[in-house]
Parts: structure tokens; sequence; C-alpha cells
């Protein structure tokens, strides 16, 4: 079997280019799909970037990180997070969040073992799982009092003796969940009786709601930590998403053999993206807290627009910028829906049977994207879903 034939299109991809297809055909559609911040990049990290352009800083970076944004990552863990890493050894800098992803998986993974992913989740966790020889094995998480929960249960009916990671992701892409520190205790515990490693992707860590709060699993005991591969990038919290700046934290073992993965593939992000980013993580945090407020008030929108109409509801997102609308009371399979969504209303969302089986009869709808896109996106919505 080549390389190719592990691979599979993300949604996203896939969706895009039915979009494309129909604008060329002179459609106007209205996208509530991606999760991509319209909002800009804060100034003063555009600033940072140009002056360091302007000092030459144009050369390799170093492969491991430029030294002064690994110190600001340090700080960033420590302030943020609790956590305390060295920032020589045990923080790695990579080209965004997806490429950390994959090299842990690539460094810690062999021919045949197993990635619990919680089920829905991310679809783009699955191809580099393949890639590494590994199988990704789905634990449901079903829907109770407007969540999305993963419970121990199933994390145990889950689990093989080939399973070697857990895979976690909060705030929980697609599906809102923030988890609270005693559903992240329950999720220690389970991994360090089976002796897993747990990768932690924290990438919507400070877009959260309603009072909950952001736990990140390694600052819950030495243990875990010892066996947690902390994955974060700058992308949405600073709505930098193209500058491809991101980092990994784990014990220095680990990120040595996740460095060897790195150096054969990447060289990281431009020196003076990695300059920008070291602003970004040490400077006010105020544009973060205004960010938040925005997608606060969009989080709001979707909500009391959606929130009236007959046999679907939506639930509200406690983190991200995605709510899950639950159609399953129609009868209708979630990729038919957001078919028809498109082609007879003219709005895009994400089927969510795109991220496992637990998500279907859901779909994914983004409110990265505010003004009038959110405003039009919404009425569309509300007037397919209406006429279901």
């Amino acid at each position: 079997m080549s390389v190719s034939d592990k691979l599979r299109p993300t949604a996203v991809n896939t969706i895009l280019g039915e979009v494309r297809a129909a604008q060329s055909a002179g459609r106007t559609l209205v996208s509530l799909m991606r999760g991509e911040p319209d909002l800009p990049t804060p100034r003063h990290i555009v600033e940072a970037a140009t002056r360091a352009l302007a000092d030459g800083r144009t050369g390799y970076p170093d492969n491991r990180g430029e030294p002064r944004l690994r110190d600001a990552v340090a700080a960033k863990l420590a302030r943020d997070n609790g956590l305390t890493y060295d920032p020589a050894t045990e923080i790695l800098v990579t080209t965004g969040a997806t490429f950390g992803i994959y090299a842990a998986l690539t460094a810690l993974l062999q021919e045949g073992d197993e990635v619990l992913l919680p089920d829905p989740v991310y679809d783009a966790y699955q191809s580099p799982i393949a890639l590494a020889g590994a199988r990704a094995r789905a634990v449901r998480a079903p829907i109770e009092d407007g969540r999305f929960v993963l419970s121990g249960d199933a994390l145990e009916a889950s689990v093989t003796p080939r399973s070697r990671i857990l895979l976690l992701n909060t705030p929980w892409n697609p599906v809102g969940t923030v988890f609270r520190e005693a559903e992240v205790r329950a999720i220690s515990d389970f991994v360090i009786r089976h002796d897993l490693t747990l990768i932690s992707d924290e990438i919507y860590e400070t877009i959260v709601y309603d009072g909950h709060r952001h736990v990140s699993p390694a600052s819950l005991s030495s243990e875990l930590r010892s066996r947690t591969i902390l994955v974060n990038s700058l992308s949405k919290t600073y709505a930098m998403t193209g500058w491809r700046a991101g980092y990994c934290a784990a014990p220095a073992a680990i990120i040595d053999a996740m460095f060897l993965v790195l150096q054969q593939s990447s060289r990281g992000p431009a020196t003076f993206i990695q300059d920008a980013a070291a602003v970004a993580l040490t400077a006010s945090q105020e544009c973060v807290a205004a960010m938040r407020d925005e997608y606060t008030s969009r989080r709001s929108r979707v909500l009391s627009r959606l929130g009236d109409l007959p046999r679907v509801r939506v639930l509200a997102p406690e983190g991200g910028f995605f709510a899950m609308v639950d159609a399953r009371a129609t009868g209708i399979p979630s990729n038919d829906l957001r078919r028809r969504l498109m082609n007879d209303h003219g709005v895009v969302v994400v089927h969510g049977s795109a991220y496992g089986e637990g998500g279907e009869g859901t779909l994914r709808v983004s409110f990265a994207s505010g003004g009038e896109t959110l405003t039009k996106g919404l009425e569309r919505l509300r007037e397919g879903l209406a006429s279901l």
C-alpha cells in the first residue's frame, strides 16, 4: 500500500471543492464552515515581524525553535497553565499545531499501534495516525445534558492491549466541550492506569465562555506531566492562522524523538515569525481578551437565531468558535442535510458525520467570521432548517 492510499481528504477541503464548483457555476454562497478567525492579527505582533525583517532576521532559524521563542513559550506555560518546562530541552517550536501532532504521533507510534480518539473529533487527526502505521480507535462520546461527554466507561470499553496514545482536544473541536477539572482527572487516571501517552491539543484554550476554564492536563500531576505532550499554536489565540507558529512541550526524551522527526521535514517557522510570536506570548494579553469578547458576542447571535427552531437544537459551545446543531430528530443524514443547505439555501456548514459516527445527525456551524457573513449565514441557515 502506498502512502497516498493511507490518506483521505479532510472534510473542509472536500467541501471547499464543492463550494468552488458551485461558485464557478455562478452560485453565491455564504460560508459558516471554516475555523479561520476573520479578526486581524494584533498590530503590535505585525510590527514585531516588520522590525525583525528590517533587522535582517531572514536566515535559517534554530531547528528546535529560536531560543527567544522557546523562552517565551516557557514563560507563557508558567503564567497561564501553572506548568514548568525547560526551554532548552522540553520545548519544540513547530510549523503550526498540525506539525506538532504529526511529529508526536510519528515519534511515538509503531506499526499496529492504536490511538484512542474521542468520536466525534477533528478529522485531520486520522491521516497522520495512518502515516505512522497505526490505527485510530474511536471512543464514542454521546450528548448528555446539552454537551458531548467523554466518559470513563467509554474509554475503558475502547482500550485494548495495542492502545498507546489518547489524543485529547480541549476545548474540543468540533463539539465545543471544555473538559472540567474532574473530567480531566478521570481521564488522567485512565491514562496512567493503562500506561498511555496523552497528546493534549490545546489550541482553543483562551476561547472559553460562561465561566468555563481551560485545564491543561499536565498541570494536574507530575505523573501525568511525564506522559503528556502539550500541543499548541498561536493561530486561534492571536488570529495568526497564516503565520504557522506552533509549539510542543513534553519531557526531554520525547522532545528529542520529535525533533528527529521534525528535522527531516521542516526548518520550522521563519525566524522573523518566531520573533513576532515571542512578542505575542510575552506582551500584554489585552488583545486576547478583546477577541474572546467578540467571539462571545457572536456565540450569542448563533444561539439566539437558531435557538427556537422546531426539531433541531443548537448546543451552546463552552469553548472554541463552533456550535453543533443537533438535527437528529429530522432523520436526515447529516451529509445530505449539509448538501441541501448549500444547494437550496446557499449556506455552507460541515456535516457532523465528517468527524466520526458519533457526529451523525449534527452540523458544525462556525462563528469564526462575524459581521455580515455571520448575519447572512445565520439567516440562510435558519431558513433552511425551518423548512425541513
